[in-house]
């Protein structure tokens, strides 16, 4: 492996890279998001591969496009054809002059790995991308780098390569980030609440790992929940084991509401949860993402909803000012108020999980205490809302952005 110490300068931009060189995840996506129109980029990237079919670099942005469009299987098979071809891939923020940090991640959507492109918008960053899986065997020939990190997320199918790395990163020479696998595969929301049950100012509602055989029998009378999982009861809340986004979860008050839902899954294990009603003084639901970078904390999102599955994007946002008033003076007043208020929470989960980077999506409880509904190393984090609409969340997300460039900088004069 080679790695150089400190920051490498007089990089030509054009030249970083070379033939693995993509747009990357950043770009595409915010092109996207945007509105744009990506037929042009999509017909230039065709023309690249009918040229020369080896041209991996193409194939990966194809397969972002893909995945952005929501079209994710074709996205995941275009993936590893270009995984197939090479294993290393770089994205070249402003001028290169910056860290040069290599992400260890592996073929998946979105939220398979830390979104590390995103974090580093507008920094002179490089970022490489360094695709592992369950056969890797060794860490050999990688890019040139100034700090690494293990970018890989909790999922039932980065198990295997999250033990993989837990082996291979033990003789790794050189800084690395988040360098703990074994810890960021116990992520589960069942292990999460685990870690956190014990402590007095945070609420991680006890997550269970159910089979769905034991709830049909619960939906039929031959079992009870509290068989299923000792103290539980209904109101729940339920969903198929490696989702996330709310896909599949469902709010159940009742037994035939328990049977109903069961006839529309057929996921063979499920989490179950109990419900927890999280409206503030103002009737709404609200959730905020929180990112820790080195132990502090930063404001990365709030939203507030009507509905109890609360998305930034579906919960009107952008057609309220009420609502981005509220946004926005939490995010303005984080470090003097929020973060005053939960300190002894946010000392606590920093003391249970340790890492470099992680995020949470939280809300506040009238009680006082934090209610952590997940905790997360692939939490996406982006600055992509309009400058018009939201302009206070530019300057929130500069300062986390800037944090975590400062980390990766830190990482590289300590080690």
């Amino acid at each position: 492996m080679l790695m150089t110490s400190g920051l490498v300068a007089d990089r030509a931009p054009d030249e970083i890279g070379g033939a693995s060189r993509i747009l990357g995840m950043q770009k595409i996506v915010s092109l996207i998001y945007a509105g744009a129109d990506v037929t042009p980029l999509w017909n230039e990237l065709m023309q690249r591969v009918g040229a020369d079919g080896a041209d991996a670099a193409a194939i990966f942005d194809l397969a972002t496009i893909l995945q952005t469009l929501g079209r994710s299987e074709e996205a995941h098979q275009v993936l590893r054809g270009a995984v197939e071809l090479k294993r290393d891939f770089c994205v070249v923020h402003g001028n290169g002059q910056g860290p040069r940090l290599l992400a260890f991640v592996t073929p998946g959507n979105f939220m398979a790995n830390t979104p590390l492109d995103f974090l580093l918008a507008g920094s002179n960053c490089v970022l490489w991308l360094h695709h592992v899986d369950p056969e890797t065997t060794e860490l050999s020939d990688l890019p040139d780098h100034d700090v690494a990190f293990m970018a890989i997320g909790e999922s039932t199918e980065n198990v295997p390569v999250l033990g993989r790395m837990q082996k291979l990163l033990l003789d790794f020479d050189g800084p690395i980030m988040n360098n703990d696998p074994e810890l960021i595969s116990r992520l589960t929301r069942d292990g999460v609440s685990g870690m956190l049950a014990s402590e007095p100012s945070i609420l991680s509602p006890r997550t269970h790992r159910v089979p769905r055989e034991d709830l049909v029998a619960v939906g039929a009378g031959t079992k009870t929940l509290d068989e299923c999982a000792p103290g539980l009861s209904f109101p729940l809340v339920v969903r198929p084991i490696s989702t996330h986004a709310g896909n599949g979860m469902e709010r159940i008050i009742d037994i035939p509401g328990l049977s109903a839902w069961l006839s529309t899954q057929p996921a063979p294990e499920l989490y179950v949860a109990p419900f927890i009603d999280f409206r503030g003084p103002d009737g709404l639901y609200n959730k905020q993402r929180v990112v820790f970078i080195e132990g502090k904390a930063f404001a990365s999102h709030m939203a507030l909803s009507e509905h109890w599955i609360v998305h930034y994007l579906s919960a009107g946002m952008a057609q309220s000012p009420a609502k981005r008033a509220v946004e926005q003076a939490w995010m303005e007043n984080f470090d003097t108020d929020f973060a005053i208020r939960h300190k002894e929470s946010f000392a606590a989960l920093y003391r249970h999980i340790g890492l470099d980077y992680f995020g949470i999506d939280c809300a506040e409880l009238p009680d006082g205490r934090l209610l952590v509904f997940e905790l997360d190393v692939a939490m996406v984090v982006h600055n992509m809302d309009s400058a018009v609409i939201y302009p206070y969340k530019q300057v929130a997300m500069r300062k986390l952005f800037d944090a975590f460039v400062a980390a990766v900088q830190n990482k590289t004069a300590t080690c």
